[in-house]
């Protein structure tokens, strides 16, 4: 990890830069999916024949960060300091604002220390009057001040500010950070700082009832659970390494995380009405969300596919992939009976298999 002196400006930013290039690469090209699936396949909604609803009657609208979206959707963080990430930054973050659902950029830490590159991060002219969220790791919490991090809400013009757990993928690359004490302290400040605009949030291996419940103690209000499911930053890292241990240990700690759908209903469990869950991991479809909705999300989060869909055909492949979920939700609804989106989390349903299993053990209700 570069610290202080030693390596230049230049050397610092094309090391971050290099480094998530790579990232874009592997996650575009190889097998970086989670076996262990999502468990949201377990949440059978049961169809209604007779729904006393029209489809134009479907309200897909919620609140998130005081702004009204369109749909319960966010595009969430994938990237920032490569190269490509200015344009794809800038690309769902329009993306984002004409289908009225969240955006939130990737991470602004190359931002601590050379703001010059802002360009990568600053869209709020692609997405006006929609949700933006700001991005840091909560390592970096420990390297840097308050103040600074504050600041890189303001620099964006952001709404909030997502701070990613990603301490699995931290220990399985050879230039992670290897110092995890203190940084719920960390999130508490910051928490104050930001007077509440801050939403905490896992990287693919999800948040557990303990990780939960030291969050929910400290006052934070919004998390996602981005469970296990979807992309496999483990693996991902096992693709970077060279062989040897860190590879093996990438590679041996692929699968390692708690499912989405476990999640999703621990943090509901835990936060009750008062929190903002988000559901991210794994989401594919919008029956997807719509399972998602119905353990207790608020939202949902997709970053990968958004991401492929633009690699493939720009702005206007992944707009349709957008559009696609936001159908795909809407028919669920009707089938549902469900008017608003709300009223998925009281649709009758059937839990089976594996998620039962995880729940009965962790002791979350199914009913």
């Amino acid at each position: 990890m570069v610290h202080g002196s030693g390596p230049g400006k230049g050397d610092l930013v094309s090391g971050i830069s290099r480094r998530k290039s790579e990232h874009l690469n592997i996650v575009s090209e190889r097998e970086v999916e989670h076996r262990g699936g999502t468990l949201l396949e377990d949440v059978h909604l049961l169809h209604e024949a007779l729904p006393e609803l029209d489809v134009e009657d479907v309200d897909t609208t919620t609140e998130f960060f005081g702004r009204r979206l369109s749909a319960p959707l966010m595009i969430t963080s994938m990237t920032g300091g490569a190269e490509f990430a200015e344009r794809l930054n800038h690309g769902l973050a329009g993306v984002a604002a004409e289908k009225g659902i969240a955006f939130a950029v990737g991470s602004q830490r190359v931002m601590l220390r050379h703001p010059e590159v802002i360009s990568h991060f600053d869209v709020r002219r692609n997405i006006p009057d929609g949700v933006l969220l700001g991005n840091i790791g909560a390592v970096q919490l420990l390297e840097h001040s308050t103040e600074a991090v504050a600041g890189l809400v303001e620099a964006i013009e952001a709404d909030g500010l997502c701070v990613h757990l990603n301490t699995a993928q931290e220990l399985v690359q050879a230039e992670g950070n290897r110092r995890f004490r203190g940084l719920l302290y960390g999130i508490a400040r910051l928490l104050d700082r930001l007077e509440g605009r801050l939403l905490v949030k896992e990287t693919g291996a999800g948040l557990s009832p303990r990780t939960l419940e030291r969050l929910a103690a400290i006052g934070v209000r919004y998390v996602d659970v981005s469970g296990s499911g979807g992309t496999s930053w483990t693996r991902v890292e096992s693709y970077r390494a060279s062989n040897g241990p860190l590879k093996n240990v990438g590679e041996t700690l692929g699968d390692w995380g708690i499912p989405t759908a476990v999640s999703t209903l621990a943090a509901r469990s835990i936060f009750g009405e008062e929190g903002c869950i988000v559901a991210s991991g794994g989401i594919r479809h919008g029956l997807d969300i719509a399972r998602a909705l119905a353990l207790g999300a608020d939202l949902a989060g997709v970053a990968r596919p958004a991401l492929l869909a633009f690699l493939k055909g720009g702005r206007q492949a992944a707009m349709e992939y957008i559009t696609m979920l936001i159908t795909e939700l809407r028919t669920v609804m009707v089938l549902t009976e469900s008017g608003v989106a709300a009223d998925l989390r009281n649709a009758p349903r059937v839990i089976t298999g594996r998620l039962r299993q995880w729940c009965s053990a962790l002791g979350l209700s199914v009913e």
